[in-house]
């Protein structure tokens, strides 16, 4: 499949990206990543290797979506839990300092 990746076309294969990948160690993930087989790589350094480009050369999102094209999962950072929605009478209780009793 044709992508491009930092105004450079890539003609990109599944199964050569794959090949690229193999015997790569995934960085610790910080931010987007992509699951290739069973290990998730960050979007930056699977770019990296199959474009042979600096990582400074194109973006995340360039990267992620050749990579959706090609059938990869790519995912963004875990996001945080959002905060438990408290009843006034909770949130009354704990601007006080105290419990709350029913």
């Amino acid at each position: 499949m044709r992508c491009v990746i930092a105004r450079f076309p890539f003609d990109l294969t599944k199964s050569g990206v794959l090949e690229s990948m193999k015997g790569v160690k995934p960085e610790p993930v910080t931010g987007d990543y992509v699951v290739i087989g069973r290990r998730h790589y960050p979007v930056k350094q699977v770019g990296e290797v199959v474009t042979r480009q600096d990582r400074r050369d194109f973006s995340a999102g360039e990267v992620v979506r050749a990579m959706t094209q090609l059938g990869f999962t790519c995912r963004g950072p875990a996001q945080a839990a959002p905060a438990p929605v408290m009843t006034p009478l909770e949130r009354a209780s704990s601007m006080l300092g105290t419990a709350a009793s029913i």
